[in-house]
């Protein structure tokens, strides 16, 4: 079953659809009409800052109000679409990974950014006055930086860094760290594999193996980072996909289960009504009506 939801680079978001960018920033009046599709996926890392306005964006169903001096971050593979958009005053920076990590191949430094690639943290982050203040002034250095006609991605790389750092440090002062960031990065390559073979049925134990620890290490890092157990991660990774594919696709509840290893209907139904308090037929008729108006079948 292929991916149903379009997936969308940076070029897409600065009306250079066909030229790779690995990295850009641009304020929202200078955007224009994109011709993006709701809902999306993204090839990259978006950190959007509020200076004035409201905006309500999506992931994965979970409604955010944005709001003045706030940020917002959406990583790769979320789903993500637009609620509303009123006139805003301020703008995003899009980075690939590929860019974060120019001269130092270390994918480490980038999962220890909590805030990214994390669908058990809020994709937003309000900080005080303060450190607000000192992250705009990062981010017009940043801007000014790729405006002039000689920009460098070295510079810029550095200002993104240094950008993060503040980001990172602003949340962390904020709401005190609950986990090591050594259980963080573990638990970031959890959520890479799962990721990549949520369809598959891997119990605990597959995925311990894949990360050369003990599945009750497995365990005790997913305990300290989100509170739930290494099973519980990898249920609600495939009823993550399974909402996604019962709201946006045509597929019946039972090619859906089927797809995500579920062999027994009945047993899926069980587990998805457990998670989300309604069956999937039942969910799957209210998403529907609720996001594309179409009929629906068991």
């Amino acid at each position: 079953m292929k991916d149903i939801f379009p997936h969308y680079h940076i070029g897409h978001f600065v009306n250079q659809p066909d030229k790779p960018l690995g990295f850009e920033i641009t304020r929202f009046e200078e955007m224009g009409e994109l011709e993006i599709e709701d809902p999306h996926k993204h090839t990259f890392y978006e950190i959007l800052w509020f200076d004035e306005g409201r905006s309500t964006q999506v992931i994965d169903y979970r409604e955010y109000d944005i709001l003045p001096g706030t940020l917002f971050f959406i990583s790769p593979n979320q789903l993500h679409h637009f609620v509303e958009y009123q006139p805003l005053k301020g703008g995003s920076v899009f980075f690939t990974e590929h860019f974060f990590l120019l001269g130092n191949p270390d994918r480490e430094q980038l999962f220890e950014l909590t805030f990214l690639d994390n669908f058990f943290a809020n994709p937003f982050f309000e900080p005080d006055h303060q450190t607000f203040v000192e992250i705009r002034q990062t981010i017009e250095l940043l801007y000014n930086e790729k405006k002039r006609s000689d920009w460098r991605p070295s510079i810029a790389q550095s200002l993104l860094q240094i950008l993060l750092a503040q980001i990172q440090r602003g949340i962390d002062g904020k709401e005190k760290p609950s986990a090591s960031k050594r259980n963080v990065v573990l638990f970031k390559k959890l959520k890479t594999l799962l990721d990549q073979h949520f369809h598959e049925a891997l119990s605990a134990s597959d995925y311990a193996q894949k990360l050369n620890i003990t599945q009750h290490h497995l365990n005790l890092v997913c305990k300290a980072v989100t509170g739930k157990t290494t099973s519980q991660l990898i249920r609600a990774r495939s009823i993550l996909e399974a909402k996604r594919l019962l709201t946006f696709s045509d597929y019946s509840v039972s090619e859906i289960a089927t797809e995500l290893g579920y062999f027994d209907l009945s047993y899926f139904a069980k587990v998805f009504k457990a998670e989300m308090e309604v069956s999937p037929i039942e969910f799957k008729k209210a998403m529907s009506e609720k996001y594309r108006n179409l009929s629906y079948s068991s």
